[in-house]
């Protein structure tokens, strides 16, 4: 059998990296280090195509126009306490069931060939590291792992877009950068947005139930 064609990229390999290193960058907990580099993501924001740049540049506004307390605040509440609002990709496609504990298996699995160890207190499946991952070291893993999610991230731009939240910008560039949503992908949001992800009293066999707590540092 043949193998299915890998999806054409959008944007090329140079300017993927500036788009998702630079949402990485922004969607993560927000701290003084964030902070002191959103001039220069700005920059970075400013020599991507409009379509993608506005996004992020949106959400960098934001930032700068806030103290590190209320922008802190604001994320814990954007992410932490909305199911909705969940940055752990296979959550929307598994829920807290068994099975989300083999997807996060393999996710880990893609890093471990790559060359890549998280430390203890990263998921695999976090959106921040992934699109770091994607970035920094291997674009078409990356992309796999965001299109097997696919349904969950849209679910999670809808959200942030209902919402109004600032941090849909930076969402709202990464999906940019995506095939077009349709067929099953498409009837995954919509079954998510009706139903929600999937529940199961028993815990995760492999790496426990998280919390939603924001992902501390980066790769």
């Amino acid at each position: 059998m043949t193998p299915p064609k890998a999806p054409a990229l959008k944007y090329s390999a140079e300017q993927l990296t500036g788009i998702w290193q630079s949402a990485s960058i922004l969607l993560d907990y927000p701290d003084e280090e964030l902070f002191s580099r959103l001039e220069l993501l700005s920059e970075v924001a400013a020599g991507l195509p409009a379509k993608v740049g506005a996004g992020l540049q949106k959400t960098i506004r934001h930032l700068q126009q806030g103290t590190l307390r209320e922008i802190q605040s604001e994320y814990v509440d954007t992410f932490d306490t909305r199911r909705r609002g969940c940055l752990f990709l296979t959550y929307f496609s598994n829920g807290e069931t068994r099975k989300r504990g083999l997807a996060l298996l393999r996710i880990k699995q893609v890093y471990v060939k790559a060359g890549l160890t998280l430390t203890d207190d990263q998921l695999p499946d976090h959106l921040c590291v992934v699109l770091e991952f994607g970035a920094m070291t291997d674009v078409k893993a990356g992309l796999k792992i965001i299109l097997d999610n696919r349904a969950g991230l849209e679910l999670l731009r809808i959200h942030l877009r209902e919402v109004e939240s600032p941090w849909f910008g930076a969402i709202d560039s990464v999906c940019a950068t995506l095939p077009a949503l349709k067929g099953k992908d498409h009837e995954a949001v919509q079954r998510l947005i009706a139903e929600g992800p999937e529940e199961e009293e028993v815990g995760l066999d492999t790496y426990g139930t998280p919390d939603l707590a924001p992902m501390p540092g980066g790769m």
